[in-house]
């Protein structure tokens, strides 16, 4: 005679640790915030308004400082594996600014309320990096670089000056 329990697929309260009943509550609790899901977004007064950037032509120009920010260090760090000191305040420049511009862009993309005080000195610190990248326009990273800090520039003037 052939034991009830012994059929060829395994039952799942054979499973460790996991009843049959935990696995269908499970499943159920899985289908009800699925189903729940589009409901909950469509609901009047669910702003969506905070989910991206209220700047995004701001953020886009802050993320593409930090790219050329990073390029041109590359370059100035193989100038001075060459023994070619001359980039050294660049570099320096540059390094600052990423700083900068990476909370500022954080900032940004959070929509926080500090992004308009924090612009002031992301202005003023890229302002310094583009004049210390002018002086080495010969050098393809660090023209980029200076029309990059100047792209900022320009969006925090369009932006959070009243003037």
């Amino acid at each position: 005679m052939q034991n009830k329990n012994s059929s060829s697929q395994p039952h799942l309260n054979s499973l460790p640790g996991l009843s049959r009943r935990e696995l269908l509550l499970g499943l159920g609790a899985a289908a009800t915030v699925a189903a729940a899901a589009p409901v909950m977004a469509a609901m009047p007064g669910h702003d969506h308004s905070k989910h991206s950037t209220q700047q995004p032509d701001m953020l886009d120009a802050t993320n593409a400082c930090v790219d050329k920010g990073q390029r041109c260090i590359a370059h100035c760090l193989v100038s001075f594996q060459e023994g070619d000191l001359e980039l050294a305040d660049c570099a320096a420049k540059v390094h600052e600014m990423q700083a900068i511009c990476e909370a500022f862009s954080y900032l940004l993309a959070a929509n926080s309320s500090y992004a308009s005080d924090y612009s002031v000195i992301c202005a003023r610190v890229c302002e310094d990096c583009e004049k210390e990248c002018r002086k080495h326009e010969e050098h393809i990273e660090c023209k980029a670089c200076a029309k990059a800090c100047a792209d900022v520039v320009d969006q925090i003037k369009l932006v959070f000056d009243k003037a």
